[in-house]
């Protein structure tokens, strides 16, 4: 009988992946929280267990940081550990410290935002006897908002197809049961929850497809080969293009780029506000990332060919974001156009192979980020007696309840709209800057355009709360807890510091290019 070979076993980085590690290992710790930790003692267990491992992550990357180490592959190719991957796991790191901050929040919501079951059933507003029986907030939501956080960690890092599909699902199933988990509003939350999982689950067929059409050209899934066998193939390019295009399906549907974007609205309406902020930040800025590392490392021989698609895929996504962002009367759904409109910014950015355009799109996706994050942290503070008060003609005369609330919050629209001294001007700056160099000067154009339109809608909101009367019946301000209060302020300092400072993140963002 034959011996069998045997297989080495590969090498692992350990000091690499640790920030990984420490976050899916803590998501593993929390599940057994959930199951064996009585209800009244889970609520500060598993806050403290999510900003721990968050805040030990961030020192093992930082660690790692400093030490210097060259960029490298591990764990047998299937993540790339450079430059680009180590600022996306900060910034999702820092951004996943603030969602933390705002999904633990009880003083807002008494009780907490959350039910523990997404199949509970209520009316607008409604809240079942049960769960008003029971004190202290139903605490599933740590697990899968860690889990969704170690899946984006590893979307932005993979090296292969294959890992970054893995990613994505891990990074996905979880954040579709968070968005039907609002505790108010409850059928409005569940239909959210279906229309991300049913699109998201079409968008993922898509990203598969094309996966396995790139593998029948290149014969592997790893981006190297890809790239490799796109520079000099005698291959048919109708596999090529036609996997290419069903994988950008899925990347953009995730990113929320127009015209993929119609889970958008809806999902952003629906979620629990603290999730909306945790997707809005977050889940662009994994996306955005594998966007990034796909179109740099594996398709860069073969931009003459998809450049022109992406132009009009980006024009679109800001046509969209802008127009219709005009005619919304929610401001969760305002927002959600707007980040259609953003994700057609950041495109523009993603287009541009340079160095320079890379690391100004890093850098757009940190500064957003921080700003989305403190904007649905303020829409949370406003409220009525069925929940929160999303329609505009809720926020007329907010000025007058509450000057620091609607001050806070027009600085932050400032931010949106690109207003000088905010990082969302700075943000844009270096993405229209870094297009404009690599001969996009077309594109930059719309995109200033579409920056113009869009500061209406902003404008609109500060002018009914500092020109309008508010009226009588109209929503109260909730006082802030510690934990709203700390991600509101860590958004709003972002978003000055990096407006006044920006080298702060550029020089950082600005280090070096994918490895493959």
């Amino acid at each position: 009988m034959a011996q069998q070979p045997v297989v080495p076993i590969p090498p692992i980085d350990y000091a690499a992946v640790a920030p990984v590690l420490v976050v899916l290992g803590a998501a593993c710790v929390a599940v057994l929280v959930e199951a064996f930790l009585p209800r009244h003692q889970r609520w500060p267990a598993q806050v403290g267990l999510s900003l721990a491992a968050i805040l030990v992550a961030g020192a093992a990357l930082a660690l790692y940081a400093r030490a210097g180490h060259p960029p490298s592959t591990t764990l047998a190719d299937t993540l790339a550990i450079d430059p680009p991957t180590l600022f996306l796991w900060g910034t999702l790191l820092a951004l996943g410290l603030a969602s933390v901050l705002l999904i633990a929040d009880r003083s807002v919501e008494p009780g907490g935002a959350f039910v523990a079951e997404s199949t509970a059933v209520g009316g607008p507003g409604a809240m079942s006897r049960a769960q008003d029986a029971v004190s202290g907030m139903r605490t599933e939501v740590f697990p899968l908002a860690l889990l969704s956080l170690g899946g984006m960690m590893v979307f932005c890092a993979a090296n292969d197809l294959l890992t970054m599909f893995v990613a994505l699902e891990v990074l996905s199933l979880p954040l579709y049961l968070m968005c039907g988990l609002a505790k108010r509003r409850r059928l409005l939350s569940q239909e959210a929850a279906v229309k991300y999982f049913l699109l998201g689950a079409f968008a993922s067929a898509f990203f598969l497809y094309g996966l396995a059409l790139l593998y029948g050209y290149a014969g592997s899934v790893r981006l190297s080969a890809i790239a490799a066998a796109t520079a000099g193939s005698d291959r048919s390019d109708t596999l090529l293009f036609a996997g290419l295009g069903l994988l950008l399906v899925g990347l953009l549907f995730k990113a929320s780029v127009g015209p993929f974007h119609t889970w958008t609205p809806d999902v952003y309406q629906g979620a629990p506000t603290a999730v909306t902020g945790f997707m809005a930040a977050c889940t662009k800025v994994a996306a955005f990332g594998g966007i990034l590392r796909v179109l740099q490392v594996a398709f860069q021989a073969s931009s003459w060919e998809w450049t022109g698609v992406l132009w009009a895929v980006a024009i679109a996504s800001m046509v969209i974001g802008v127009v219709l962002g005009l005619t919304q009367r929610d401001i969760k759904r305002m927002i959600a156009y707007s980040s259609v409109a953003h994700a057609g910014f950041m495109l523009v950015g993603a287009i541009s192979l340079t160095g320079a355009g890379l690391s100004a799109t890093l850098f757009y996706l940190l500064t957003y980020g921080f700003t989305t994050l403190a904007v649905f942290g303020v829409i949370s503070l406003v409220r009525k007696a069925d929940g929160e008060a999303t329609h505009l003609e809720d926020w007329a005369g907010l000025a007058k309840r509450s000057p620091v609330l609607a001050g806070v919050f027009t600085f932050l629209l400032f931010a949106l709209a690109g207003i000088p001294l905010t990082s969302g001007f700075m943000g844009k700056f270096a993405v229209f800057a870094a297009a404009l160099s690599d001969g996009m000067a077309p594109l930059v154009v719309v995109a200033l355009v579409a920056s113009a339109v869009a500061a209406f809608f902003y404008l609109r909101v500060i002018v009914l709360m500092y020109f309008s009367e508010p009226a009588e019946d109209g929503p109260a301000v909730s006082v802030p807890g510690a934990f709203t209060t700390a991600a509101i302020t860590l958004g709003v300092v972002v978003t000055l510091l990096l407006g006044v400072l920006p080298t702060l993140a550029l020089d950082w963002a600005n280090v070096g290019g994918f490895v493959s």
